[in-house]
């Protein structure tokens, strides 16, 4: 079987793992831990999974990362739209119906810039 995964670098793993988390769900599992330093470590959401690498002090660059979910849920989607707007995320894309046939929206988030692009299709 084949898979593929986001691997993004980031400066905090520990931090971010965490918030991430706190808005999406998931379970964590650590893969690389130095000195108490998280390095590296995977947010499992559903069968898909996200890894996140320290970035070793060559400086974190997410301005170009785009992350897409699919929700199982509108009130799913809404609530993790919400909760990275109300924590200072920018709004990229106001949620919308489009006309591929799903409410759509995108946000970038505080924590390291990282634009978050939301679908959630009714009836499948």
């Amino acid at each position: 079987m084949i898979s593929a995964s986001p691997f993004v670098i980031i400066e905090n793993v520990r931090e971010s793992v965490d918030y991430y988390q706190s808005v999406f769900g998931g379970e964590i599992k650590v893969l690389n831990e130095h000195n108490g330093k998280l390095l590296h470590a995977e947010l499992h959401l559903g069968s898909s999974l996200i890894h996140f690498s320290d970035d070793y002090g060559r400086g974190a660059k997410t301005a170009n990362v785009s992350i897409i979910m699919a929700l199982e849920s509108e009130e799913a989607l809404r609530a993790i739209y919400g909760r990275l707007v109300e924590d200072g995320g920018k709004v990229q894309v106001e949620l919308q119906k489009t006309f591929f046939g799903a409410l759509h929206g995108q946000v970038s988030d505080v924590k390291n810039g990282i634009i978050w692009v939301f679908n959630y299709f009714a009836g499948n």
